[in-house]
């Protein structure tokens, strides 16, 4: 079965087309609030088009940190791709991954996903760091159940407040510096973000 999968981000949604185990194809595009149904249809259907996918598409797979993108995409796969087999990971779909948490509807669907592929990767236990808009980690132990986790700013956000809060500090371009023991205040910056 060919499937896309959709990993609908704070600030990217990632996009695969996979054949099998195999991905064929795949984008990172902005996550725009703004943008509708219909735009997220001719997105989707350029993309596969581009990528000769239009036709190939049997199914689609979405996870979603952003609720209004998220109603979005669901109005989108009714009205524009009604004829494939769709999944919405959220909370009561089965994934596998025991939710061993107070209130397991808390835990976002990105974080179940990617505690899920370490699982079938790699087995249990684990501890899934994923670098977004948040950087999440996520612990699984040895039966494979998700046991928590923390969240913690990421890289750009962290680098941004720096930038308006640190009164002689700046915003500069998130980039490997040329070493770690840094000579200068942007490359210092640039040193804590990257290698922090």
């Amino acid at each position: 079965m060919t499937l896309l999968a959709a990993d609908i981000g704070n600030s990217h949604t990632t996009l695969g087309v996979l054949d099998g185990d195999d991905v064929v194809a795949h984008w990172r595009v902005a996550t725009d609030e703004r943008r509708t149904a219909d735009e997220w249809a001719v997105l989707l259907r350029g993309l596969l088009a581009e990528a000769d996918l239009l036709g190939e598409v049997e199914g689609i797979a979405v996870c979603a940190t952003v609720p209004g993108v998220l109603h979005e995409w669901r109005e989108m796969l009714t009205t524009h791709f009604a004829d494939l087999r769709v999944v919405v990971v959220e909370p009561g779909v089965r994934t596998g991954v025991p939710v061993l948490m107070d209130n397991p509807r808390e835990v976002g669907a990105d974080r179940i996903v990617n505690s899920l592929a370490a699982l079938h990767l790699f087995g249990g236990p684990a501890i899934v760091v994923d670098f977004g808009t948040a950087i999440t980690y996520d612990v699984l132990n040895p039966k494979g159940q998700y046991v928590g986790g923390a969240i913690a700013p990421g890289i750009e956000i962290s680098l941004e407040a720096l930038g308006r809060r640190g009164a002689q500090l700046r915003k500069v371009e998130l980039m490997r510096p040329r070493q770690a023991i840094a000579r200068n205040t942007v490359e210092a910056l640039q040193s804590g973000m990257v290698f922090g």
